[in-house]
């Protein structure tokens, strides 16, 4: 018996491996590297590099491994960009998303684990719960909440146990500094470790929960052993509340160097995102929530170590029209 974990070589997915590992499971990654990096694969787990929108590799897996549990990870996440890569973002992270939901049901998987998002409220009622109707702001959110709509739809015709997670703005070690496009705290850090300015759509009052790693990644990993998870969707993630203005000046104080900010032109964003997290406590209790600042120092202690990366364009863009400047200027 093994778990499989899609997104296993990216930053939550190799966390959630690791803790599964601990757990004395039988691990199989499956990645292809577009995201992750091999490094991130946690020692003991079998890698396979393949892309979820490859069925024969899908395939080859279920035939190979008897797959217990499916950890649902691998994804674009890229809520800005989405609005530019439309088939890309619905390719990769909706129909890909079904050739695992079929070979779950095909096998008898016992439950699949899928991280959805917060990006499904969109522009909704704060803070967010989960009965709240969803109504996203960009395609990513779309793809997300139509791969919810799916599984419940495969839990109601071949009765297919879930558990659906709607985590919200996550940071830590592991994280892709060098990914221009998505992870503002990665973003930041990497740009002042290149000198740069801290750069900040609109005029910084947007409003985030920030979630540490290793304070989310554990409880994914054991909710297969909470049956009250059991056919739930779950918000997870900070009950802590800041402003983009305040999360710079927190990077900036904690790599000890003068607050510099660049404002760039407003884009289209969902301007506070803040969840409720009472659902999630009820069926795990209280858990650990690791404070802004001690989780950015362990974040930057394990940057240091690795150094900066480099930005990377996204190619190719399927939309330019309405493009945010910065990011024009780049591609062009």
């Amino acid at each position: 018996m093994a778990v499989l974990v899609t997104g296993g070589a990216g930053f939550l997915g190799s966390h959630i491996a690791e803790e599964l590992i601990n757990m004395q499971y039988d691990v199989v990654v499956l990645d292809d590297l577009s995201g992750g990096f091999l490094e991130n694969v946690p020692g003991g787990a079998t890698f396979i590099k393949g892309n979820i929108t490859d069925a024969e590799i899908i395939k080859q897996v279920f035939q190979t491994y008897e797959i217990e549990y499916i950890f649902h990870l691998a994804a674009y996440a890229a809520e800005n960009l989405s609005h530019f890569i439309r088939r890309f973002n619905y390719e990769n992270n909706v129909v890909g998303s079904m050739n695992l939901i079929n070979a779950a049901i095909n096998h008898h998987v016992n439950c699949i684990v899928f991280t959805s998002s917060s990006a499904v409220y969109g522009n909704n009622q704060l803070p967010f719960h989960e009965e709240l109707p969803p109504i996203p702001s960009d395609p990513y959110g779309v793809a997300k909440f139509a791969v919810e709509q799916d599984i419940k739809l495969a839990n109601m015709m071949f009765n297919l146990p879930y558990i659906i997670f709607r985590p919200h703005n996550i940071y830590g070690e592991r994280q892709n500094i060098g990914d221009k496009y998505r992870n503002v705290v990665g973003i930041f850090m990497n740009q002042i470790l290149q000198d740069k300015p801290m750069t900040i759509f609109g005029d910084g009052q947007q409003s985030r929960s920030f979630s540490y790693i290793k304070d989310v990644a554990p409880i994914i990993a054991k909710s297969i052993h909470h049956q009250d998870a059991y056919n739930q969707v779950l918000n997870i993630g900070s009950d802590a509340v800041v402003t983009l203005n305040e999360l710079a000046a927190n990077i900036a104080s904690i790599m000890a160097v003068k607050l510099r900010i660049e404002y760039l032109d407003t884009r289209h964003e969902v301007k506070h995102v803040h969840a409720a997290h009472e659902k999630i406590k009820k069926i795990f209790g209280l858990f650990a929530e690791t404070p802004l600042e001690e989780g950015l120092r362990k974040m930057f202690n394990w940057v240091k170590q690795h150094g900066s990366r480099t930005s990377k364009d996204f190619e190719p863009l399927e939309v330019t029209k309405n493009l945010p400047g910065v990011w024009r200027k780049r591609e062009s």
